[in-house]
C-alpha cells in the first residue's frame, strides 16, 4: 500500500488501535490492550495528558522545526523510540525482529524484553546504533552475570533494570480472556484464532511463541504461577538498592531505571551511578492507584539532573512535545508500535513513526519552536467533556441531534 494511501486510511494512531483490534484473536488484543484492576491509572494517564496545553505562538515566518535529539551520548533524528513489551510475538508473529530492524533503519533506539519470545542472539543482526536490553531481575548472580554477557555480546550497549514490578499484576481483562503463560491454544482460544486468518497463518509458520531468552535456565516449568505471571518470575527476585549498585559494578554501559514515580528516588539512584531515569507507570499494567506518569514528571525533573525518559498513555506528537516540555528528555512507546504492526504488518511501525513525526512538525509549527529545546512552558488545561457522541441515548442515535 502506498504511503499516501496509508495516510488517507490511518490518519492517527486511533485508526491503527482499530485495524489491530479487528485483525488479532481477542485473548492477544486483551494482553496487548489491558490494564490491571478497574484501569483507572490508564485513563488518569489520559486524561492527565489532555489537561496540558500551550499557548500558541504567531508571527515567526516560514519554520522548518528539527527533531533531532540527543540522548545517552547518541544523536537520534527522533525523539522517541520503541519500549519493550513481553512477549512481543504472540501480538504478532516475528514481532521482535520487525520492530528491530524499523529502529535500525529509523535511527531510533529499541528495547528488548527480557521476556520477549526472541532472544538477544536472534537479534544480533537486525540491531542498530545503541539498542537496549530490558532486564527483570534474575535472582541467582550466576544467571544474571550470564544474561548480561550474552546481552553485550549480541550488541545490546544500554541495560535497563524495571523497577516497578515486584510481583506480578493481576490484569483481569487478561485473565477472562483464557489466555495463559505460558499460551495454550484451547478450544475456546483456537475459535478465536480461526476468526483472525492473517495472525494464524503467521503463527503456523512460526510456532507459538516462547521466552526465548530463559530456555537457557529454566525447563519449561510452570509451578503455581498465577494466570498473568510466567516462568520468569521463577527466576526473578524484587530488587534492592544493593541490586542496582551490583549491575552498576558489572554492566559496562549505560544503566537506565524504569518504573521510577518518586522524586525521593532520584537523589539516592544517581548516587548509585545510574545514567537515566524512566518515568513511568508501566501504562496502567501494575498498579491502579498510582498517578499519572505526566503528573510525576515535573517533580522527578526538579529533583536531579539526569536524563529522563517518558512513556504511559503517548498517543501522537502532541502528548510527545507536553512530556518534552514538562522535563523529559526522551519518549518511549509501546503499545502503539504493536497496534500499527497488528494493523498492517511490516510497514506499520513505518507509518506510526512518520505519523509522530509529521504530528510533531504540526504542533512545533503552532507553537513557534524551532527545535525541541525551544518548547514553551505548558499551561494547565481544564479537564474536557467526553465527545458528545459517546454519552447519546440510542433514541438519540436514530436521529440527527
Amino acid at each position: 500500500m502506498r504511503s499516501m494511501d496509508l495516510h488517507q486510511r490511518y490518519p492517527a494512531l486511533s485508526d491503527l488501535r482499530q485495524r489491530a483490534r479487528r485483525r488479532l484473536p481477542r485473548f492477544v488484543w486483551e494482553y496487548l490492550d489491558s490494564g490491571t484492576g478497574r484501569e483507572a491509572t490508564t485513563a488518569r494517564n489520559r486524561k492527565a495528558l489532555d489537561c496540558i496545553g500551550f499557548a500558541p505562538s504567531i508571527l515567526h515566518g516560514p519554520q522548518q522545526p528539527s527533531l533531532s535529539s540527543k540522548f545517552l551520548g547518541v544523536s537520534r533524528p527522533l525523539p522517541f523510540g520503541i519500549a519493550p513489551v513481553g512477549m512481543s510475538g504472540l501480538i504478532w508473529p516475528d514481532a521482535e525482529r520487525q520492530l528491530a530492524r524499523c529502529a535500525a533503519a529509523q535511527g531510533l533506539p529499541y528495547c528488548l524484553s527480557t521476556v520477549a519470545s526472541q532472544s538477544p542472539e536472534d537479534l544480533a543482526d537486525d540491531l542498530g546504533a545503541a539498542p537496549w536490553f530490558q532486564l527483570y531481575p534474575p535472582k541467582d548472580p550466576a544467571i544474571r552475570r550470564d544474561m548480561l554477557q550474552r546481552a553485550k555480546s549480541a550488541g545490546f550497549a544500554g541495560l535497563v533494570l524495571t523497577v516497578d514490578v515486584p510481583v506480578a499484576s493481576r490484569r483481569e481483562r487478561q485473565t477472562r480472556s483464557g489466555l495463559t503463560q505460558p499460551p495454550r491454544l484451547t478450544p475456546r482460544l483456537l475459535a478465536q484464532v480461526a476468526m483472525r486468518p492473517a495472525w494464524a497463518l503467521g503463527m503456523a509458520r512460526r510456532g507459538m511463541p516462547h521466552m526465548r531468552t530463559l530456555d537457557k535456565y529454566v525447563t519449561g516449568q510452570s509451578g503455581s504461577l498465577s494466570s498473568t505471571a510466567h516462568v520468569g518470575y521463577l527466576l526473578r527476585t524484587s530488587p534492592d538498592w544493593d541490586y542496582v549498585k551490583w549491575l552498576r559494578d558489572h554492566w559496562e554501559g549505560p544503566l537506565i531505571i524504569k518504573g521510577v514515580m518518586r522524586a525521593e528516588d532520584a537523589t539516592p539512584l544517581e548516587a548509585l551511578g545510574v545514567d537515566a531515569l524512566w518515568v513511568s507507570n508501566h501504562a496502567g499494567r501494575q498498579f491502579d492507584a498510582a498517578r499519572a506518569t505526566i503528573e510525576a514528571l515535573p517533580d522527578i525533573r526538579a529533583a536531579t539532573t539526569l536524563p529522563l525518559i517518558f512513556d504511559s498513555g503517548i498517543e501522537g506528537g502532541l502528548d510527545i512535545l507536553r512530556a518534552l516540555a514538562l522535563g523529559a528528555d526522551y519518549v518511549m512507546l509501546g503499545r502503539a508500535f504493536h497496534f500499527a504492526l497488528a494493523a498492517l504488518g511490516p510497514q506499520g511501525p513505518d507509518h506510526l513513526i512518520d505519523l509522530l513525526r509529521l504530528d510533531l512538525l504540526a504542533n512545533m509549527g503552532q507553537l513557534g519552536a524551532e527545535d525541541l529545546t525551544m518548547l514553551p512552558q505548558p499551561l494547565p488545561l481544564q479537564p474536557i467533556a467526553p465527545p458528545f457522541a459517546t454519552f447519546r441515548t440510542d433514541t438519540d442515535l436514530k436521529s440527527p441531534p
